[in-house]
């Protein structure tokens, strides 16, 4: 099983991982009861006892969903508080009016189809490139280590661990090499458990490093963090700036349009005393284009589709609010590893120290290599250079045929930045080595370092080969090392980095690189790049521990070297205290601490099983240039659902104050609901689905609620009172028989002709398509006007010339205001 290692600047090496969500903030009780431990099954289960425990159901079965199951989606879309108005209303114009009065009903069941289709669809992507991206840990049965699928674990299974590795489900230590785990997602405490045999592991932890194998004790819905795992890998939608502001605003309609809708139905069923069919109809006229009940589809439709086509782009979106997210977001803190470099490395230089001979020298190498079963990337470039012939037992070079063994080896920590290793050389001495950042196991004074500081500005990386005295795990071991050899190893620069920084640097969105490497590298690996400010590098160990002069050092510059796992937590949140929305890239287990606490947490397909468990967006691929595209949905996503929320609510406001109009001066509501079903279809329903569906790159800008409402209302004040006049100049101007429906197609004329206004200035800038978008809708009410049967089936008929020639004026008056308005508001505000 290819697993996440450690390499020696603290970064991690690439390998499969699942895409379980934790719920990072949850602390947990760390106190977990677990059974007695295991006799020792050092070849795990046979077939026979794993296909028993299959038969009594002890099999780690619990569904792991990244998306609504469809009776969900179904739900979610058809029972609404909305949809249950519009319902009730439109069973009553089934009995009391012609079906063109019935229309609305119709065009909602076709909306709430269309938003099912689409979260379907979604679901489809989602689910697919979660088996895609599933981990298959692995299993020893039968005395051979194999990759099952999570769900497949059975009760009593011995699972191997690594660097990196997720435990799935809860059991006991059966094995231990330097095992260390880390519980954080679950107890919130940060610092590494030390694991032995015996001592219980839960799930949800992930192995830091070491490895081992432990033996299931609690699978399926009995596994400690099972439940939590799966609640917070639902779908969750509804927590967003975006959808909680389109609640809210849902809710100030929903207070206004109860006493406005009851004063309407007095008006027209007992003040006017008019037939009852007809103040039934233009009563539900009056209320149904109150409801914005096309807002909240478009809004579930758009994040539908964004899932949908960053799918396509192997970007699983684990939680939708992250594409929001992602587009609010003004700084991005990337790991080097893995992100702005390839995994792998290549070994171009060893330079011996102090006059070390380079024969022996190789030869440390080369046993070394061999010390650890996982080798992280660092370590793997030196057994690509320096190849062993096999086993523990090593050949050395030349004439000397006797062996080198490896007596006791220390996996690399991130806190310690080394890893080491203990041999019986050819003629049976014993030594202890070390190899890890330079700049931790030489004292600060050391002339090696101005050396490895001139590599370092060359965007090489640099790793110590020192020879320890004492015992490999005794405290203080690097104390003394004596410096034998320096490995220079170059990195592999990923092709498409550089116009990805370059991506974020022109829609102002500030690039910070924090690394477990030495600065001077990564600064260097950063200016091939092109990152600016990659001369602006930082020591994290000088890096000051005062959450606001952090957050200074962090605004001042743009490589950190040498960053712990908690002082990339503590770099996050610096940045959070001074107001920035800050996403965090990932691929290894030192970078999970700093995942769970961005705003917006980014992991490596390939990366660990831990990153991908906190992360919102995997990025399947492995490809650091897929997040542009992410960016860019978000900002379509919510630029797009602003402008169209505001045609909306243009018509929510105007049409309250039409009613209140209406019960003011004591008149029949000019309106029946076929007119507004036309008006709402032209100016609002089309257009608003290919406007929310256009490309967009403008920042997202916080305040939704805010931000519409500054242009929503004066539009629908504006609408309403240039509506109303026209029709209390065509109530004087008409009489007689016919005079109602004469009135209310020059009332039609003006709301047609302003609410086209409000499309045309939310339309802008214009293209081709806007201006031919706009136009088109225009077309098919000019259609309505000049087609007999349509004029007769929508009770349309423009009578005489004053009139609809007065109508128009009017409209021309109000979209002037209207001009003037929305740019007053934009001075002002700002857009």
């Amino acid at each position: 099983m290819t697993q996440r290692a450690l390499d020696s600047s603290g970064e991690q090496t690439p390998g499969p991982s699942r895409p379980t969500m934790i719920d990072a903030g949850a602390e947990l009780d760390p106190v977990h009861p677990m059974e007695p431990p295991p006799a020792r099954r050092p070849d795990g289960l046979s077939t026979a006892e794993v296909a028993e425990r299959v038969a009594r159901g002890e099999v780690n079965d619990v569904p792991v969903r990244s998306s609504r199951s469809v009776t969900e989606i179904v739900r979610a879309n058809v029972f609404t508080r909305f949809n249950l108005i519009i319902g009730v209303l439109w069973v009553i114009m089934l009995f009391v009016a012609p079906i063109q009065d019935s229309l609305f009903g119709f065009v909602i069941v076709a909306n709430t189809g269309i938003g099912i289709i689409q979260e379907w669809r979604a679901k489809k992507t989602l689910d697919s490139l979660a088996v895609i991206g599933e981990a298959k840990p692995t299993v020893r049965r039968d005395g051979v280590a194999a990759e099952i699928s999570t769900s497949e674990i059975v009760l009593g299974d011995l699972v191997e661990l690594g660097p990196g590795d997720k435990v799935v489900v809860d059991g006991t230590v059966s094995e231990a090499d330097s095992l260390e785990i880390d519980e954080s997602l679950l107890t919130g405490e940060a610092d590494p458990v030390i694991k032995r045999a015996g001592d219980p592991v839960m799930s949800g932890s992930f192995v830091v490093a070491g490895g081992g194998a432990f033996t299931a004790t609690k699978v399926g819905r009995e596994a400690y963090a099972a439940q939590l795992a799966e609640e917070a890998s639902r779908f969750t939608l509804v927590h967003s700036e975006l959808r909680s502001g389109i609640s809210t605003i849902l809710k100030y309609v929903t207070w206004m349009m109860v006493p406005t809708a009851i004063g309407l139905i007095i008006s027209q069923l007992v003040v006017k005393d008019n037939n009852f069919k007809e103040s039934v109809a233009r009563t539900v006229g009056g209320i149904v284009p109150m409801i914005p009940e096309g807002l909240v589809l478009l809004t579930s439709v758009a994040f539908a589709i964004g899932v949908v086509r960053l799918g396509r782009k192997q970007c699983l979106v684990q939680e939708l609010p992250a594409i929001e997210g992602l587009a609010r977001v003004d700084v991005v803190c990337l790991d080097k590893t893995g992100t702005l470099t390839e995994g792998g490395m290549d070994v171009t230089e060893v330079r011996p120290l102090n006059g070390s001979d380079e024969a022996y020298v190789t030869q440390v190498l080369r046993t070394f290599g061999s010390s650890d079963p996982r080798p992280n990337a660092s370590l793997q470039a030196i057994i690509d250079a320096y190849p062993a012939a096999g086993g523990d037992a090593l050949p050395v070079t030349g004439d000397d045929a006797e062996s080198w063994t490896v007596t006791d080896a220390m996996p690399f920590s991130s806190a310690r930045k080394y890893s080491g290793a203990a041999f019986t050389e050819a003629d049976g001495t014993d030594s202890v080595w070390l190899l890890g950042a330079p700049d931790v196991l030489l004292s600060e004074g050391d002339a090696t370092l101005t050396e490895i500081e001139q590599l370092n500005e060359q965007g090489l990386r640099v790793l110590l080969l020192a020879r320890a005295e004492g015992e490999l795990d005794a405290p203080g071991a690097a104390a003394g090392a004596a410096p034998t050899a320096l490995v220079v190893l170059e990195q592999r620069l990923r092709p498409d980095a550089g116009d990805t920084l370059a991506y974020f640097a022109a829609q102002n969105v500030a690039t910070k690189v924090i690394s477990g490497d030495n600065a001077v590298s990564v600064g260097a690996v950063a200016g091939k790049l092109g990152l600016a400010g990659a001369e602006n590098t930082l020591d994290a160990r000088r890096l000051p521990t005062d959450p606001d002069e952090m957050a200074t050092a962090m605004e001042e510059n743009a490589v950190f070297g040498r960053v712990t796992p908690q002082q990339k937590r503590d770099m996050v949140a610096a940045l959070q205290s001074r107001g920035h929305t800050v996403a965090m890239t990932g691929d290894g287990v030192n970078d999970v601490l700093a995942l769970k606490d961005a705003d917006i947490g980014v992991s490596m397909g390939s990366g660990s099983e831990a990153t991908r468990a906190v992360a919102q967006i995997v990025l399947l691929n492995n490809s650091f240039a897929t997040l542009p595209s992410v960016v860019a949905e978000g900002r379509r996503v919510i630029g797009n659902i602003t402008r169209v929320a505001t045609l909306f609510l243009t018509k929510t406001v105007y049409s309250v104050l039409l009613a209140i109009l209406v019960v003011c001066f004591q008149v029949e509501y000019p309106f029946l609901p076929r007119h507004l079903t036309l008006l709402s279809t032209l100016t609002i329903g089309v257009p608003a689905f290919f406007l929310a569906l256009a490309p967009n790159k403008e920042r997202a800008q916080p305040h939704f609620v805010r931000r519409v409402m500054r242009y929503a209302i004066p539009s629908g004040v504006i609408a309403a009172a240039a509506t109303f006049a026209t029709y209390l100049v065509a109530r004087h101007h008409y009489s007689g028989e016919g005079a109602l429906e004469a009135e209310t197609s020059a009332a039609t004329l003006t709301l047609f002709l302003v609410s086209m206004w409000v499309l045309a200035i939310i339309a802008r800038p214009y293209t081709w398509w806007r201006v031919g978008l706009v136009a088109a809708m225009g077309l098919g009410f000019l259609i309505v006007l000049v087609v007999p049967w349509l004029q007769d089936f929508f009770a349309l008929k423009l009578v005489g010339a004053p009139m609809p020639w007065t109508a128009v004026g009017i409209a021309v008056a109000a979209a002037a205001l209207l001009e003037f308005t929305w740019r007053w508001v934009g001075r002002r505000f700002g857009m």
